[in-house]
């Protein structure tokens, strides 16, 4: 199977958590591509109460310059540009989950509620066949250092998947070993295309 296995990271908004783990897989030489499941793309604003919001769809590039131009210090100190150029040089813009007519092996979550999002999806979508797929959680904060140790465990185990000869049966012994050895609880349910 190796590095044919066709994966998808998703978090809120196509940003962070799912661009980290994007980033990461892809240089790895894996078949990625990264979603979010959120209504809108939200960044965080001068205050709490005032994110910045945008449509899916609308480019990283001018996300960016929008953010640069409101208030390039404060977006560069709390790495909100960084992260940006960052995702305009892996691929245009963020992507909804939900509209995307790809099919993957491995879907991986970043929070639970995603993940929630994510099996509610693939269980309202009419099935063509029963090709399986795994949606796998692994929590991870939404913070650049989190997205990052998360984007390295999110490897460790697909470095794991890769390997197997037959993941749809080995796929729970598999979970559970790196459950204990990541220390952090793993959810993980099939869904069919």
């Amino acid at each position: 199977m190796g590095h044919e296995l066709r994966i998808a990271v998703v978090c809120a908004s196509n940003m962070n958590r799912s661009m980290e783990a994007h980033s990461f897989l892809s240089k790895q030489g894996y078949k990625v591509k990264s979603y979010g499941t959120g209504d809108k793309v939200k960044l965080p604003g001068p205050s709490i109460d005032k994110p910045n919001v945008y449509e899916f769809g609308t480019p990283y590039d001018k996300i960016y310059k929008d953010l640069k131009s409101k208030d390039p210090n404060m977006y560069t100190q709390n790495g909100l540009l960084n992260m940006l150029d960052r995702n305009r040089r892996l691929k245009d813009h963020p992507e909804k989950f939900q509209l995307t007519e790809d099919e993957f092996d491995v879907i991986f979550t970043v929070e639970e509620r995603v993940f929630d999002h994510v099996v509610e999806f693939m269980e309202s979508r009419e099935k063509k066949g029963c090709t399986p797929v795994h949606v796998i959680n692994i929590d991870v904060e939404d913070n650049h250092e989190e997205a990052t140790i998360g984007a390295f465990l999110i490897r460790d185990l697909v470095d794991l998947m890769a390997s197997c000869d037959d993941l749809d049966n080995d796929i729970d012994d598999l979970l559970q070993d790196f459950e204990s050895t990541c220390k952090r609880s793993i959810l993980h349910c099939v869904q069919f295309y």
